[in-house]
């Protein structure tokens, strides 16, 4: 396989506007927020996305998980090869959304909800901390009836790739399904991430219901061994959590599933299931970063699926991917945020 800008990777999951900007401890107090915490927003929150837009210097980036990593996947990618699914709100949130995908040449097929607002995420940053304060809304409301519009199942068909956030499973598992189901009787590629360790956690159900068609299952340390304790699995060694997944029984047998479990600075572990049952286990080094080059590390992880997808769109091979997911993940922790260098910067090859 290779790219020929006819979009052959298509994500699902739930877009996020963040907005960013560095605050001091009275916007903080202000608002009730920690100056080192992920949150949920509750009325009391909900006017902190205006204020850092109206009085704040603030940063824009179309987030939410797999929006990030389709991002990534298209900083690599030929122009026109990455779509993006989700749904937002009908607001100027959403405006200003799809303007900054446009700047990251990403095309987006957004579900648009009548009723709720775009989900966004009001980031404060304070010195080396961040509070983020998440309001899902309309990301919470795709539906599966958007995704069989014949326009959009078209892009479905026309996909080679497809990567789903796990996000998604609390939203609609059916359209996640239905993804699956197309790469399998079809012999495309289904990618998912773990995203978050409440995602084995609380939706176990929904997340075993996907196992089957994982060709490729991405996570972290803190993911896999949530996944094991959800599973009773009864260790944390990670090679032996991603060799469990690997022997997952699998509905499209003509490719093999493989495990990648991302550890920071560790090194990467990946299980590849094989004929018999075997399962090969191999590590990836990452690219060595000083310290005093490291900007932030949100979204590191999206960085990294982003660039392992672009290298299994162009069809490299696999260990090639992997470090492209390495070094690009290795670009944004340099950023603010879960974004990418500009001017933009090409692999530069495994070597590197």
């Amino acid at each position: 396989m290779s790219s020929t800008g006819n979009y052959e990777l298509l994500c699902l999951e739930n877009p996020l506007l963040d907005i960013q900007a560095v605050g001091d401890e009275a916007l903080l107090n202000k608002y009730g927020l920690k100056a080192n915490d992920a949150i949920l927003a509750e009325e009391k929150h909900l006017g902190i996305c205006e204020e850092l837009l109206n009085n704040y210097d603030a940063k824009l980036i179309a987030a939410g998980a797999a929006q990030n990593s389709a991002r990534g996947a298209q900083y690599i990618l030929p122009p026109n090869t990455t779509v993006y699914i989700g749904c937002v709100g009908k607001d100027k949130y959403a405006d200003i959304l799809r303007d900054a995908v446009k700047k990251a040449g990403l095309r987006v097929e957004y579900r648009v909800d009548e009723e709720q607002p775009t989900g966004r995420c009001g980031v404060v940053i304070t010195g080396n901390n961040r509070s983020l304060c998440t309001d899902l809304a309309a990301a919470n409301c795709y539906k599966l009836d958007h995704l069989k519009q014949p326009e959009i199942w078209k892009l479905v068909e026309n996909a080679k790739v497809f990567y789903v956030g796990g996000y998604h499973l609390t939203v609609c598992v059916p359209a996640i399904l239905a993804l699956a189901e197309e790469a399998a009787a079809k012999n495309k590629i289904f990618a998912l991430s773990l995203s978050a360790p409440f995602i084995p956690q609380f939706f176990k159900e929904q997340l075993d219901s996907t196992a089957p068609y994982w060709d490729y299952v991405i996570g972290n340390e803190t993911e896999a061994r949530a996944w094991a304790a959800a599973h009773d699995l009864n260790t944390e060694d990670i090679p032996t959590i991603a060799t469990a997944m690997a022997k997952l029984p699998k509905k499209n047998t003509a490719r093999p599933r493989t495990v990648i479990i991302t550890q920071g600075t560790d090194p990467t572990v990946v299980a590849v299931a094989k004929d018999g049952g075997s399962v090969d286990l191999k590590e990836f080094p990452v690219h060595a970063i000083d310290k005093s080059q490291i900007n932030d590390t949100n979204g590191a992880g999206d960085a990294f699926a982003g660039g392992f997808l672009a290298g299994i769109v162009e069809g490299k091979d696999f260990d090639t991917a992997i470090d492209m997911g390495q070094w690009l993940a290795k670009l944004s922790i340099q950023e603010l945020g879960p974004s990418y260098p500009s001017p933009k910067q090409s692999y530069p090859g495994k070597s590197a």
